[in-house]
């Protein structure tokens, strides 16, 4: 029977009137229009509908009550076991990358399966498993993990990870066949278009959020211009990664060793990405492969600072040789919950280019990936650092930990 508002109150919040192929769909929380609104009215929803779900299983109710009665629990089991391989993830490997970056690969098959480019996850440890080192019990607390690449078949996803905090550097020391909490993949993927010229700028870590981007634009015919940015040469990780979708590196490095390019067409440049784009603009950093005036969109992924500086660089420096483009940057508000528009923590405040006026601001963890002249980067700039002392604290108490392992 088709549920309508005529034949049924909604006030006791159970059926709503969607039907399709016989079968109604039901809402709890504030999923029901009737409950919307508030945690105490989602509350009141199952409250109220509780006694509708009892009443569709009386017969199987009465069958169970029987004196003798023993359920075929088969189908239970093997429907908990399907859920158990779907949504448990386990650690398969944990590599560092370099001195401070760690990749953890966990066998997590719905989480890989789900996976577009530019999303990410949350993680933590359970603290009924927890990291132990040295005998000492240890506990993450929730972490946004950057999805480097999956392997849908064996259930394969890959999560970097820039060790900053005490969380972050506790990564490293999770081991293979340990169960985690791995929610996702949050975040809105990258947008992809079709056939466009490309130009990517990573700074650090930011370089493993584009390698999945990168390929998901060869894949759609793009032409892909990459400026891969480092503090020192010792820290670039993956290269085969970057280029394998890309047409032309521009490898950039602050001090350190030089990076080797391995293509003909690759080049290292010595100072950071703004100083590499001039100089490859100009004629400076090899072969043009891509002409700079051809670019129709930048993705821009790495620190607040190297973010703001491609935002101002091309109404700068850069703003003789580029023609009409779109300028995206993935910001990495500070996170708590990672749901979607719940707890604010990564409310980023933007503002209209032309007027300087604050306009509506958004949910960093709802969508990263945002236009780099309407984000305040003085904004971003202070959240990142509220939280400067304890992390400060955390680390340093890790440290004290530690010591006392490598003793």
């Amino acid at each position: 029977m088709k549920i309508t508002p005529e034949l049924y109150d909604f006030s006791q919040a159970f059926f709503t009137s969607y039907e399709q192929e016989g079968k109604l769909v039901s809402f709890f929380g504030d999923g029901h229009p009737y409950y919307a609104g508030s945690v105490v009215k989602a509350m009141a929803s199952a409250k109220n509908g509780y006694a509708h779900i009892a009443s569709l299983f009386q017969e199987d109710i009465k069958k169970a009550e029987q004196a003798g009665y023993e359920a075929n629990q088969s189908e239970l089991d093997e429907f908990f076991e399907r859920l158990d391989e779907e949504f448990k993830p386990t650690v398969v490997h944990v590599e560092k990358l370099t001195s401070t970056i760690t990749e953890i690969i966990v066998h997590a098959p719905a989480a890989a399966r789900n996976f577009r480019p530019g999303e990410f996850y949350r993680m933590q440890n359970y603290d009924t498993d927890p990291i132990i080192i040295d005998g000492k019990r240890m506990s993450m607390e929730a972490l946004a993990m950057t999805g480097a690449w999956t392997d849908v078949e064996k259930g394969l996803l890959s999560m970097i990870v820039l060790e900053i905090g005490a969380s972050s550097r506790l990564v490293q020391y999770v081991k293979p066949g340990q169960r985690l909490v791995v929610m996702g993949p949050t975040g809105a993927p990258t947008e992809i278009p079709f056939g466009e010229t490309v130009l990517l700028a990573g700074g650090g870590l930011g370089n493993a959020v584009l390698f999945s981007i990168s390929k998901a634009l060869k894949k759609q015919g793009c032409n892909v211009m990459y400026f891969a940015g480092y503090k020192q040469g010792e820290d670039v990780f993956k290269m085969d990664e970057i280029e394998s979708s890309t047409d032309k590196i521009v490898w950039c490095t602050d001090t350190g060793v030089e990076i080797e390019p391995r293509r003909p067409q690759d080049v290292h440049f010595r100072g950071n990405i703004i100083q590499a784009m001039l100089a490859y603009a100009e004629g400076r950093a090899g072969e043009q492969v891509i002409p700079m005036n051809a670019v129709s969109r930048i993705i821009a992924i790495g620190s607040d600072g190297m973010m703001n500086a491609v935002r101002e660089a091309r109404k700068g420096v850069l703003q003789p040789f580029l023609g009409e483009h779109i300028a995206i940057g993935s910001i990495n508000s500070p996170m708590q919950c990672m749901m979607k528009e719940i707890c604010a923590q990564c409310l980023q405040k933007h503002v209209d280019p032309e007027t300087g006026k604050e306009i509506t601001p958004v949910f960093s963890c709802f969508n990263q990936d945002q236009e780099l002249d309407k984000v305040d980067f003085a904004h971003l700039k202070s959240r990142l650092r509220q939280n400067s002392v304890l992390e400060k604290l955390g680390n340093s108490w890790l440290s004290h930990l530690l010591s006392y392992t490598s003793a």
